[in-house]
């Protein structure tokens, strides 16, 4: 498994990289918040020799629905997904995470 890294000072800037690089009409995206990190692992190839992108930066989200304006750069966490001029990101702590176990441990 390869692992490359694409580091940010801030969870806006994750946000708006993950809002920017998001698949057409898709405006909800998973984001981890594990070990100090928040952070998103991308898988980039599907062959035999498995390589991955971790978007990250240092910090902690609390679980939750956050609806993230790409307009202002401001996020605040929401009830539900109501709007499709928002991006949403669903925020997760997993109790483990062998993929960023292994990222994290490669920085």
């Amino acid at each position: 498994m390869n692992v490359e890294f694409e580091e940010f000072g801030t969870v806006e800037e994750i946000f708006t990289y993950m809002a920017s690089i998001a698949p057409p009409m898709k405006n909800y995206l998973p984001i981890n918040s594990y070990k100090g990190y928040i952070c998103s692992i991308i898988p980039l190839s599907q062959s035999g020799d498995v390589t991955f992108l971790m978007v990250f930066t240092k910090g902690s989200l609390d679980n939750g629905i956050l609806e993230f304006d790409i307009n202002t750069n401001t996020y605040k966490k929401v009830e539900s997904m109501e709007r499709a001029d928002k991006n949403y990101f669903i925020v997760m702590s997993p109790k483990r995470n062998t993929i960023a176990d292994a990222a994290i441990e490669k920085l």
